[in-house]
């Protein structure tokens, strides 16, 4: 699930998210509510609860649906549309993932590989050692890795009021692990489950080192083109939004009486390979049956993919794989996909395991609404 109220950004959690208080006008609905009547009615919860739009889109053995509610752009009334991109997060981890498991299964690299081959001298301080951590621990997030999002220093610089500062700052992969160096791992390899947005990071340097090419390039190559996922970019450094696309927004802080801000803009680099892909909600869910069905893998990397590890051992509903997450919801059914929560924007794309039924969403502010609640309400309701 996304996480958190956005304001720890591209990153995932089982708890549900915190409600705010602004509320946006009343929804519209493609091709009427009919079996997803229920999902239209989160959405519209969503944004009574504080989010300004939300949009959706579900696929099912009958065909599509589209629901919108909420604004795009606060203060001209514009509606959210179906068709909007908006910033990915955390599912950009399920993308870096599948190009790792991709050159496995080419014989390039193995995943019990350490992570010292191939980034030797990187992964080095205050208890880190790259010698003894494998490529399938930082995919499956048993490295122990410190997470730079957590560094005090970086949060001053990209959470709070900071943000403003540095939205357009390009920020080096090699400047994000050395932050996460700075600190002590959170235990040792393989002892037990913590996300890192490091692990990714690191995951997307070894793609270069590989391939001798970025992982914005590989993805593209592998999946994007491959899949014709037009919408779908990888955009590196440039800050700018594509067409179409709604506004997004943050208050920057927890203060619940703060000005809300337009944080439509902003340097990917500051999340890189660990969340820092534009799509939307047609392409989404078309990589991620692809990926279920077994179009972008072989049966050897697809049984690898979804090997899951427990997230929380009290909470055993949520388990993580190689770059993808099952979910147990309340009526009994498993999903199987990925959050993300970046500055202004939080997406889910979620699939039962045979890819029958799916679900992309996302809503355009980081401090309200309960994402969790639309996809129950899509497989459950």
């Amino acid at each position: 699930m996304s996480a958190g109220t956005g304001r720890t950004t591209w990153v995932i959690a089982v708890a549900a998210l915190v409600t705010g208080a602004l509320v946006a006008p009343a929804s519209a609905v493609e091709g009427g509510g009919g079996r997803h009547g229920a999902t239209q009615r989160a959405l519209e919860q969503a944004v009574r609860d504080g989010v300004p739009g939300a949009v959706a889109q579900a696929r099912d053995r009958a065909g599509s649906w589209n629901g919108t509610a909420g604004v795009g752009e606060l203060g001209t009334g514009k509606e959210r549309n179906a068709q909007d991109r908006y910033r990915i997060g955390s599912i950009t981890k399920t993308f870096v993932a599948t190009v790792l498991l991709q050159l496995e299964a080419e014989g390039r690299l193995d995943l019990d590989d350490s992570v010292e081959r191939w980034l030797p001298g990187t992964v080095r301080g205050n208890g880190h050692d790259g010698r003894h951590i494998t490529l399938r621990q930082l995919l499956n997030h048993t490295s122990g890795v410190y997470s730079y999002t957590s560094d005090p220093g970086y949060q001053a610089k990209i959470f709070g009021e900071g943000f403003l500062q540095h939205r357009y700052d390009t920020w080096a992969p090699e400047q994000l692990v050395d932050i996460a160096m700075r600190h002590r791992p959170y235990f040792a390899p393989g002892a037990g489950w913590r996300y890192s947005n490091t692990n990714y990071t690191l995951a997307g340097m070894v793609i270069e080192k590989v391939t001798s090419r970025s992982y914005e390039s590989e993805i593209e190559r592998r999946i994007l083109r491959p899949l014709r996922l037009r919408a779908t970019s990888v955009p590196s450094t440039d800050p700018k939004m594509p067409f179409p696309a709604s506004r997004a927004y943050s208050p920057l802080t927890s203060d619940p009486g703060a000005e809300i801000r337009d944080v439509t803009e902003l340097n990917p680099s500051l999340a890189g390979a660990g969340g820092g892909m534009i799509s939307d909600s047609k392409d989404l869910q078309k990589f991620l049956r692809a990926l279920l069905k077994g179009g972008l893998l072989p049966p050897e990397q697809q049984k690898a993919l979804t090997t899951t590890v427990p997230i929380d051992p009290q909470q055993p509903a949520y388990r993580y794989g190689l770059g993808i997450q099952s979910t147990r919801l309340s009526c009994g059914k498993e999903v199987w996909g990925h959050g993300g929560g970046i500055h202004g924007s939080q997406s889910e794309v979620f699939a039962t395991r045979n890819a029958s039924h799916s679900l992309a969403l996302n809503f355009n502010g980081d401090w309200a609404g309960n994402t969790g609640a639309v996809i129950e309400a899509e497989f459950c309701g």
